[in-house]
């Protein structure tokens, strides 16, 4: 993005409310809160939403934040016309972006006018348990007033989903939702049950698989390394029958990183939750791929994940992931090492970057840096992880 001349931004005054957190695929999309925090909110692997109560917003403060979305962008296409950029909008919203004195939403505009202005996002983490008449409402007055948008997406709890009549998702989807993302995290009972995630694999099940009836696009969330040391064998198995029954349109993954807000924290620290090294992840990975019987796109674009290039089609491209991951798990240790350090320092995106040589040369120093020092180079890598939640 371009920064530079400051702009006359007098007319941003408008303000919309933004809730914490969005899909990694949303990343440019317009953010409309229609819900606050959390309505089961006892995950034990989440922090986000704890000490929050879940409330429903009323439906007329959500068209109001709709209405001041579209005046903040009304305000950044009059500015790109009354300014010397010649109508550039896309330079105006960069601009407008990267100056942190604007308020987070007007941010948050610029942004989506930057990438196009083409998606929209319902925030918080269950905005599906609206009522369906209030719901649609929003949905059909987001889209009357956003014409231009192909896709808006929103946030479902799996057990929400399976609660809703097929009639009510197909009115929904009617009105213009495109896409559910749910975090289905494993398919294993036991597990879930462990993690009080709230919901059973056969609720799973019922709610993935009524989404797509309805003709609504489905990204289904799995978690790689939550059934730790003790249950990752019946965690990959029992969610990958889970994923083979609903054929999600997309399988997203987001490994586990346990940190000290999660209340997971207090069973890892008295012995009861064993972490899996990160080479223990891409095995369990690797082995969730190979017993996948779905036509999904396999996505690995969160942060968190050590090897964003395993993703594609399946079946077509599974073969190609899993020769990935075992490149990955042939290396030498301190090539693995040496991939994981720099991965998490921003250094490398893919696996193929450890050719470059400098960027090499660079960690293998930084290695040595931080044993002279005494410390533990997974320690390092742990605690650049905790930056990035």
């Amino acid at each position: 993005m371009t920064s530079g001349r400051n702009l006359d931004s007098k007319k941003l005054t408008h303000t919309f409310e933004l809730g914490p957190i969005r899909p990694p695929s949303e990343a440019y999309s317009l953010l409309i809160r229609a819900t606050r925090n959390c309505p089961w909110n006892r995950c034990q692997f989440c922090y986000l939403y704890k000490g929050s109560k879940f409330e429903l917003r009323p439906v007329e403060g959500i068209l109001q934040d709709i209405e001041a979305a579209k005046a903040i962008s009304d305000g950044i296409k009059e500015i790109a016309w009354r300014s010397s950029y010649g109508n550039e909008v896309r330079e105006v919203a960069a601009m407008l972006y990267s100056q942190p004195q604007h308020e987070q939403c007007v941010r948050n505009v610029a942004l989506w006018l930057w990438a196009g202005g083409k998606s929209a996002f319902l925030q918080d983490s269950n905005t599906l348990i609206m009522r369906t008449p209030e719901l649609i409402r929003v949905i059909s007055f987001l889209r009357k007033t956003f014409p231009d948008l192909n896709r808006v997406t929103t946030y479902s709890r799996s057990h929400t989903s399976a609660r809703k009549s097929l009639q009510e998702l197909k009115e929904l989807r009617d009105a213009g939702l495109d896409r559910v993302h749910t975090g289905l995290e494993t398919g294993y009972n036991f597990l879930l049950d462990y993690m009080q995630k709230g919901a059973t694999a056969e609720q799973h099940i019922k709610g993935g698989r009524k989404v797509k009836e309805a003709g609504i696009s489905l990204c289904e969330y799995v978690m790689p390394g939550l059934g730790g040391k003790k249950k990752s064998q019946e965690h990959v198995r029992e969610t990958a029958k889970v994923l083979n029954e609903i054929n999600p349109d997309f399988i997203r993954l987001r490994s586990l990183h346990v940190c000290p807000d999660m209340p997971l924290w207090s069973k890892l620290q008295d012995g009861n939750f064993e972490l899996q090294t990160e080479n223990e992840v891409v095995q369990e990975i690797g082995v969730l791929i190979d017993n996948l019987q779905v036509t999904s796109y396999l996505k690995s674009d969160h942060i968190l994940n050590l090897l964003t290039e395993v993703e594609g089609k399946m079946p077509e491209d599974k073969e190609k992931c899993l020769n990935i991951i075992n490149k990955y798990l042939s290396l030498p240790d301190e090539e693995r090492l040496n991939f994981r350090l720099g991965r998490r320092a921003g250094y490398y995106e893919k696996l193929a970057d450890l050719d470059d040589s400098y960027k090499h040369y660079k960690i293998d120093k930084a290695i040595e840096r931080i044993r002279s020092h005494g410390e533990n180079v997974d320690n390092m890598i742990f605690k650049l992880k905790n930056s990035f939640i």
